[in-house]
């Protein structure tokens, strides 16, 4: 499904409070943004048997006191598995998820830091790192009123 199709249908699947409709609207330029920076159209987020996604808390080599929690994103279901640590344990399992909506579920992932979006497949895969905070700053810069440009000219005194 193509980007522009998922932020419709992430507008249609919003509750129709009549706020998060229009919100979604206007986000939606910063999550179609980020969207085409990654490659992958959707991809498998590992889910707990109570449906909870699975977190990673990760730490810093340098810097031992600093952690954050993640949740991985794979490309495909053999990766999700592969690199989960948890086999194909029956108890887990992959489910696939559009990428507008993942990044639209990481604002409200209060205990999440980042969701990090692997791109290739195999052994050593290539990452991308979408940052919480990174999101909200951009779409508190998207959301702000834009200055009022005059159309009058500066002589009319």
């Amino acid at each position: 499904m193509d980007l522009n199709a998922q932020i419709q249908l992430l507008i249609k699947d919003a509750p129709q409070d009549g706020i998060t409709p229009r919100l979604v609207t206007a986000i939606a330029p910063v999550l179609l943004a980020i969207a085409q920076t990654l490659r992958h159209s959707q991809y498998y987020i590992l889910q707990s048997p109570d449906g909870e996604w699975v977190m990673t808390t990760i730490g810093d080599r340098q810097y031992s006191q600093v952690e954050k929690q993640v949740i991985y994103a794979f490309p495909n279901l053999q990766d999700a598995f592969a690199d989960s640590g948890s086999g194909f344990d029956p108890q887990y399992q992959a489910v696939p998820i559009l990428v507008t909506h993942l990044l639209f579920q990481l604002l409200a992932l209060e205990p999440v830091d980042s969701i990090v979006f692997f791109e290739t497949s195999g052994i050593n895969p290539n990452a991308v790192e979408v940052k919480r905070t990174d999101m909200q700053n951009f779409i508190q810069q998207q959301l702000q009123p834009q200055p009022f440009e005059s159309q009058v000219p500066p002589d009319i005194a």
